[in-house]
C-alpha cells in the first residue's frame, strides 16, 4: 500500500503520485490533458476562497497538486530541487527573508547565493519556509488567491510556449514557473493556517483518496467527471 507520511519530503510526495497515479496518467492524458486537470482544480479552490468555503478550497487544491506533481513527473521535473534552487530560504526577487520587495520598490532581481546547509528536509518544513519569507500578516488571504491565479497563468504560458517549440529555454522556463507556482499553493495554506503535509496524509492514507488502490483504477469517465 502507497500512502502519504505526516513527514514527507516533496520527493516523497512526488514518487507517491508517480507509483499510485502513473498508469493510468500514460493511459489516459497527455500533458495538456493533466494541465487542464490542474487548472480546474485550481479553479474550484479559488472560488472556495471567494465564497469563503475553505474546507472546499483546501480539498480542491490538494487535488490540483497531485495534478501539478503529474506533470512534474511527465516532464521528469524534480521539483524540491527547483523550488530549492528559486527559493533557498530567500525571497527569489530581492533576495531576502523576510521579503523587502514592497518596502524597498524593488524593480530588478538579484543575483541570490544559496546556502545548502538551510535547505528544509520535509514539506511541513518548506512550508514554514515560505512563511518566513512571505509572513500571512503581510497579506490577505484574498491576495495570495491573486497571487495564485496569475502564476497559474503564467505556468500555463510557459508549457504553451514549449510545446511550440521544445526549445531548451523554454523547458527551463517550466521549472522556473513550477517553482513558482508551488510556491503559491504553500502560500495559500499558509493564509489559511492549514498544515498541508498533515491534510495531504489524511486524504491520500490509502493510495488514490478516491478508489484507495495502487495504482489508481478509476476509470477515465470517473476522472474526468470527478467533482470535489
Amino acid at each position: 500500500m502507497a500512502l502519504i507520511k505526516r513527514n514527507t519530503t516533496i520527493k516523497e510526495h512526488q514518487n507517491f503520485i508517480r507509483e499510485v497515479y502513473g498508469l493510468n496518467n500514460d493511459r489516459y492524458f497527455n500533458l495538456w490533458d493533466m494541465h487542464t486537470n490542474m487548472e480546474r482544480f485550481m479553479m474550484r479552490g479559488l472560488k472556495g476562497i471567494r465564497k469563503k468555503d475553505y474546507e472546499r478550497t483546501k480539498k480542491n487544491l490538494l487535488i490540483a497538486l497531485s495534478w501539478f506533481t503529474s506533470i512534474m513527473n511527465q516532464l521528469h521535473i524534480d521539483i524540491e530541487e527547483e523550488v530549492w534552487e528559486r527559493f533557498p530560504y530567500l525571497c527569489s526577487y530581492c533576495g531576502s527573508c523576510p521579503c523587502s520587495c514592497a518596502a524597498n520598490k524593488v524593480k530588478k532581481r538579484k543575483k541570490i547565493s544559496i546556502n545548502k546547509s538551510k535547505q528544509p528536509k520535509t514539506l511541513k518544513e518548506i512550508q514554514i519556509m515560505f512563511n518566513k519569507i512571505y509572513p500571512v500578516h503581510e497579506r490577505t488571504l484574498e491576495h495570495a488567491g491573486v497571487h495564485l491565479a496569475e502564476e497559474i497563468g503564467e505556468f500555463s504560458e510557459a508549457i504553451m510556449a514549449y510545446r511550440g517549440g521544445h526549445k531548451n529555454e523554454d523547458f527551463k522556463n517550466i521549472e522556473l514557473e513550477a517553482a513558482d507556482l508551488f510556491s503559491c499553493i504553500l502560500s495559500v495554506f499558509n493564509s489559511l493556517q492549514i498544515n498541508m503535509a498533515k491534510e495531504l496524509s489524511i486524504m491520500f492514507s490509502k493510495n488514490c483518496h478516491v478508489c484507495k488502490n495502487m495504482s489508481c483504477t478509476c476509470d477515465f469517465n470517473s476522472i474526468v467527471n470527478f467533482k470535489s
